[in-house]
């Protein structure tokens, strides 16, 4: 056999195998069909007493509602964080077999706190670990603007 039907026959058995392997990579390429999520609104209710969290679909109607009491028999770890994140969890874990994929989320704390109650970054955090995808984290929290007039008047309490 000469060097160029050894080179023949070389070139012949390699390219059924580049063939067989540009078939794979085409069926490998198939569009895959992204399976559509619906979005919830998480309101987190975080004080200094308990941390509540409920969500709604797009429409405000509710889907879950977990709370730090319902979480612990404690009364005074209501509203520890390690609670509100198994709060969080227990309330992403209802949404995702519903089919929600991504949250906004609305914190929520007492009016005229200056910040938000220790659960409040816990649930949020809780929320990002289990695959949810965070759109927008919103603080809406009542701020005092004035307050009712004091009593007693313009001199104060005469005693």
């Amino acid at each position: 056999m000469s060097k160029e039907e050894a080179k023949m026959a070389v070139e012949a058995k390699e390219e059924p195998k580049l063939e067989v392997k540009m078939e794979e990579k085409m069926e490998e390429k198939k569009p895959e069909k992204k399976e559509r999520t619906a979005t919830g609104i998480v309101y987190i209710h975080s004080t200094f007493n308990n941390t509540i969290i409920h969500v709604t679909d797009m429409a405000n109607n509710t889907i879950a509602q977990v709370s730090g009491g319902r979480i612990t028999k404690q009364s005074r770890l209501k509203a520890t964080p390690t609670v509100a994140m198994f709060a969080a969890k227990r309330a992403a874990e209802i949404i995702k077999e519903l089919g929600i994929g991504s949250i906004y989320v609305r914190i929520k704390s007492s009016p005229g706190s200056t910040t938000s109650g220790p659960g409040a970054h816990a649930a949020v955090k809780s929320f990002d670990r289990e695959g949810l995808k965070i759109l927008n984290i919103l603080d809406t929290t009542a701020i005092p603007r004035g307050g009712p007039k004091p009593a007693g008047g313009k001199r104060g309490r005469r005693v």
